[in-house]
């Protein structure tokens, strides 16, 4: 009741515009196990984020209104956006004609700029949705702070600065900080930078937030940033290629020492430019977006990040657009991939969480290789597992990975979200069974499902 009462109010507040809360929202951190994220009573934490850098830059309140309740409605978790955009940030203001900064002086934060900051994490967190909020895009970051025309503008002084000023602005807010910005913390001058701006986010808040690195593009955090204290989970790009192979980079960081979670904060958008080359290679596609979906979160990653080449820029009329985006922002709201990335969090929602590992002995066919890939996963007791196959093709699989005499199977549709059953199957001692999906293509992926049928799990994708 009183997690009501206090959602009535923030309800209220936005309508009034009041910005007081009344509870603050449940606080994340890491699983015992240290590759996952948890809420503060144990509860998993699916992070199913989407890319909305510019959001605080170019939507005014009706937008980002529009924009969150269709995110929200898509069972999005985290809405990644950057208060100090790429965009030209500094010298072109938002949509209500204030900028951030006094004098690009990072010590010297604009109010009215972040009202409009304020505005947004509120929505947000009446929707039931955590901000990954960068503080800033990576360029602003550099060796040395330059004059007033160059972007980098950081001293490791300033960005303890500005950190402690977010970080106390929204310490009671649903946020999880991410530094970096496509950029590579490669010099001791960039590393403190970002290490100050850390110190200054944690002294901030308290503690209350969860703090990452978004690095650039076909790398991970951890190949700077893995020992250092502050960085509670890592983060790769895997970018916008359509043949990376995420399974192996995303494999390597769940083994690291120390255990660490692992997400992909940026992998190929829908409707991007493959490779930056659409004369030759044309534009992804919703295949493409499930594909890197459930090869990250079978391979071990704690979530994954969704992204649209024109709502990550906020593309819309009298914006100069970036790389070639086929829409505006809000025709690109529901697209097929953005519909479909909830029933991936549906799936892994629909069976005990906190126990899976990735594990190709699974397999007893050859996994494939390139875009053909075949990713298994499992509970550690055996009592499921999950095979994805990008392409409808037979498999094989060792059914004595799964716990039990007796094994349940199902399909589980990745475009549409729902599952049916194939049968039960007695299995004992060293049994291999082929698996053959019901409909045949190149781009028609699957699910397949195998529970210990005295489990009594629920229906794959179903809420429970």
């Amino acid at each position: 009741m009183g997690h009501m009462l206090a959602r009535m109010f923030c309800l209220f507040a936005l309508s009034s515009g009041a910005f007081s809360v009344l509870a603050a929202p449940a606080r994340l951190k890491v699983s015992e196990n240290k590759h996952f994220l948890v809420k503060d009573d144990g509860e998993p934490f699916f992070y199913l984020g989407d890319t909305a850098w510019e959001l605080f830059h170019r939507l005014n309140r009706e937008e980002a209104d529009r924009y969150l309740a269709d995110r929200a409605a898509k069972r999005f978790t985290v809405i990644q956006a950057v208060v100090l955009a790429e965009l030209n940030s500094l010298d072109a203001p938002n949509a209500y004609g204030a900028l951030p900064l006094v004098d690009h002086d990072p010590t010297r934060p604009n109010e009215a700029y972040f009202q409009q900051v304020d505005y947004v994490v509120k929505k947000a967190e009446v929707l039931g949705l955590y901000v990954g909020m960068l503080p800033t895009w990576g360029d602003k970051v550099g060796d040395t702070a330059h004059s007033h025309d160059s972007a980098e503008i950081f001293t490791p002084d300033s960005a303890r600065v500005y950190g402690e000023f977010l970080g106390r602005r929204y310490r009671n807010s649903p946020i999880i900080w991410i530094l970096g910005g496509d950029r590579q913390p490669n010099t001791e001058m960039k590393r403190a930078i970002w290490r100050a701006m850390a110190k200054g986010l944690r002294a901030g808040d308290g503690g209350n937030h969860l703090i990452t690195f978004h690095p650039p593009g076909g790398s991970s955090s951890a190949e700077w940033l893995h020992g250092e204290e502050w960085l509670d989970f890592n983060m790769m790009q895997n970018g916008h290629n359509t043949d990376t192979d995420v399974w192996n980079r995303v494999g390597k960081d769940y083994a690291r020492n120390p255990t660490k979670p692992v997400v992909d904060g940026e992998p190929l958008y829908e409707d991007h430019p493959i490779a930056f080359n659409a004369r030759e290679r044309g534009y992804s596609n919703a295949a493409d977006v499930r594909k890197f979906a459930y090869w990250d979160v079978f391979s071990g990653a704690c979530g994954y990040t969704y992204g649209n080449h024109s709502i990550w820029q906020m593309n819309k009329p009298g914006k100069e657009p970036i790389n070639g985006p086929l829409n505006y922002w809000y025709d690109a709201l529901d697209h097929p991939g953005a519909q479909q990335t909830q029933h991936l969090r549906a799936l892994v929602e629909s069976r005990p969480y906190l126990n899976r590992i990735p594990d190709q002995s699974l397999l007893a066919s050859e996994p494939s290789a390139g875009g053909k890939h075949i990713q298994a996963t499992r509970a550690s007791d055996g009592s499921y597992a999950f095979v994805y196959i990008p392409a409808s093709r037979a498999f094989a699989v060792h059914m004595d990975k799964i716990a039990g005499n007796k094994a349940q199977a199902w399909w589980f549709n990745p475009r549409t979200g729902i599952a049916s059953r194939i049968g039960e199957f007695s299995h004992v001692g060293a049994s291999i069974r082929e698996f053959t999906p019901k409909d045949v293509g190149e781009n028609v992926d699957w699910v397949l499902v195998i529970d210990n049928a005295t489990s009594n799990f629920v229906t794959p994708g179903k809420r429970k």
